[in-house]
This record gives C-alpha cells, structure tokens and sequence, in this order.
C-alpha cells in the first residue's frame, strides 16, 4: 500500500515498500535497509560534490547549532554565517563585484532570478520588457516560474495557465534564438540557460551558442541568466559553468553542490550593473524566504566549500571526466554505447535503446545511475574513486549487453 509519503516525480499508487530504502552512507557508497550497497552514480540528485559522511561539514552544522540553530535575515536581522557564505560564493564567483541573495532550493533561486529580471527592466522604464526566453531540454526546477521557464514540455503539462510571456527556442540554434530578437527584442527581459543542460538530458552547448546568447543579450539591453544549479561548484571542472564556457552572465543561479545537499541552501549571484539598479535608497525589493540566510545552511556552505578548495575537487572533476571517456570510447568500440556527451564529472551515454530498463538493471547490480531517453546518466560525487569509474563501466556494459 502506498504510504502517506509522496515521492517527488512518481507514481502515487507505487507502494512505498517498492521504493529503496536508504539508511546510510559513506563516501560515494549508499547501503539501504537490507544491508545491500551502491555507488552512488548520481551524488544523490546532481548534488552531494564531496561525497557523504562528511564530518568537517557535520561539525561545521553542530557547532553553528550550538550557538544559534536559525534566525531571519529579514531586515533589520543578520547573522556571521550567511554573511561569510555570500562572500566566499561572491569570491569564487567570475561576477567581479557581485552579491549574493540566498535561499533554500534551486527553484526558489530560478523564480527569485526571473523576479529581479522583471524588476530590473521595469526600473529602467522598460514597461513592456518582461518576455523570458527559453531553451528547448532546460530544468528550472518546479516552482510555476521555473515550470514555464523549462523545456521539458511534459512537467509543464497539466498545470492550468502558467506565467506569461515565456518564449522557447531550440536548444542547439543560436540562429533560431537570432528570429526571436528579431521578432521580439524590445520586449525580451532576460534568457535563462543552463551551461549545461543536465535534468534535459546532459546537453553541452554547442560551439559559440552561449557567447551568441550573450552577445544578443547585450545588443537587445536583455539580461542573461545562467542557472547554475547543476554545473556550479566543480561539476564541470571549474568553479562554475560561466568559467568553463568563458561567458559572464548577469545573474547566476545555485543550489545542490553549494552545500553537497548537508542542508538546503541556494540563491543568486547577482551582478555589479544589475545590484546597482536595484541599490537605491528607499527602495526594497519584496522577495525572500523564510529561510533565506539559514545560518545552519550557510555554515554547511561554507564548510562545503572549502572542501572542495583543499582537496582540489574542481580540478578531479577533469579527471573523473577523463577516466569515464576512456571507459566510454572502450564500450562504444565495442558496439554497446552509440556515443557519449558531457564535461567534467557530468556524462551521458547514448545506448540506441529506452534507457529505462538498462538503468534498472545497473541499480540491480549496485550502480545509481539516471535513464533519460536513450541515455543513461552519470554524475557522481567528485570523490569518486577510479576503481568506482571502473565499476560503473563494467556494470554499463553488463547491463547494456
């Protein structure tokens, strides 16, 4: 029988007996409740950089508990932590100059983007300026602004009206999105993009694509964003995508591997041009959560965070990246993969097939993976071991044969 849990994306009739039940782990290891382990190919849900039983992050959180658990940070409240956290993101950031606003989840981050987006071009006169642009395969996450600004077209079905002025464009076709400035470039508040592409499908962009968004951008007065939630914090082999593509957004999105998911914690790295339109005394801008500013989460971050900074995990993001090419050019010699795609320690491997039931099967034999479409997915913490790259290889090609 179902239980009173509902799971996120799943069927609510599933008994909650069918589900894997996880109670412990270590490193890039999970065991669940039958004592049987896993690699955790996945770092849970695209999140956990640093791998799991982190006690430098544990403590960091305990001892921030023992002097303050939470307070607001509506003003007039501050407090050190979210402080500290804003200022190390803002530094490792290649927004010179930039500030920080913080939340829980990187949903709250996507709509909080889309919000300042529309607010910056009203504040510049720009009445009419509120169009979103979209691309085709691109996760925003859930909340209604993040479901209109994705490109999965299934999780926007069956909502009802969802926000207006959203535009999309192919997610691969600089010249496609060339008609739409066209078209509608007066009225264009902002495009959002992932650097990568990851819930879509693990879609680097091609060639010049996101300097072309940028440079449209620029031209039309229009606000780039990057959400970052994804590839941000090593995933793909530098601090953040922006770095990896050598394009600077105007406003910067983040969760998941900012805090290895020890706590909820996201927010927006916003510009020096766009925090300075919206610096004027008087002025306030109405949005926040609850939880923004979570001092238990931000010692998470930061503890999180300079983790990944010791251990050089930015840089292994390469060479996680470098040993799962090799397993792949090895299986697609051998006619099991048709090709593979990705950067740093985020891939896909195209197998010609649903990759459902392939990925079942390697869940089978101990290895987390993602099916999307054809492709089954790969995203482990960065402090995946090789003999773990290994493994996750033997048990694609077991699976995919």
């Amino acid at each position: 029988m179902p239980g009173a849990l509902i799971h996120p994306f799943s069927d609510l009739t599933k008994p909650e007996a069918d589900f894997i039940n996880i109670v412990s782990a270590e490193g890039s290891i999970l065991t669940d409740d039958t004592g049987k382990t896993y690699i955790d190919g996945m770092a849970s849900l695209w999140y956990c950089q640093v791998g799991h039983g982190r006690r430098e992050i544990i403590d960091a959180i305990t001892n921030q508990m023992n002097d303050l658990v939470t307070y607001n940070t509506f003003d007039p409240f501050s407090n050190d932590r979210a402080q500290e956290v804003a200022e190390l993101i803002a530094k490792k950031s290649p927004l010179e100059n930039s500030r920080v606003f913080l939340g829980s989840s990187g949903s709250e981050a996507v709509d909080t983007a889309l919000k300042i987006a529309r607010i910056v071009q009203q504040r510049r006169g720009h009445k009419d300026k509120q169009i979103i642009v979209r691309r085709t395969h691109g996760y925003h996450g859930t909340n209604f602004g993040g479901t209109t600004a994705q490109g999965i077209e299934p999780n926007r079905e069956g909502w009802g009206d969802l926000v207006p002025h959203f535009v999309e464009v192919p997610n691969d076709n600089i010249e496609e999105v060339s008609k739409v400035f066209a078209e509608h470039g007066s009225n264009i508040a902002a495009v959002i993009s992932e650097p990568v592409q990851g819930a879509g499908g693990v879609w680097p962009p091609e060639d010049g694509y996101l300097q072309g968004l940028r440079k449209l951008c620029t031209q039309h007065n229009s606000l780039l964003i990057f959400d970052e939630v994804i590839c941000g914090f090593g995933r793909t082999g530098s601090w953040f995508g922006a770095e990896t593509f050598g394009v600077k957004p105007d406003l910067m999105t983040f969760a998941k591997g900012v805090s290895s998911g020890y706590l909820p914690l996201s927010g927006v790295i916003v510009s020096n041009d766009v925090s300075n339109e919206l610096a004027e005394p008087g002025f306030l801008l109405r949005t926040g959560y609850t939880y923004s500013g979570h001092p238990a989460s931000a010692a998470a971050g930061i503890a999180n965070i300079n983790l990944i900074e010791e251990e050089g995990l930015v840089e292994r993001a390469n060479h996680v990246g470098k040993k799962t090419v090799e397993g792949f050019d090895a299986l697609a010699a051998e006619g099991l993969i048709e090709s593979y795609r990705g950067i740093g320690a985020v891939w896909a491997a195209d197998i010609g097939r649903d990759a459902i039931p392939v990925r079942n099967e390697m869940i089978d034999r101990g290895v987390i993976v993602r099916g999307v479409g054809e492709a089954i997915i790969w995203c482990p913490p960065l402090t995946v071991t090789d003999e773990q790259v290994g493994r996750f290889i033997e048990t694609l090609e077991a699976a995919a044969r």
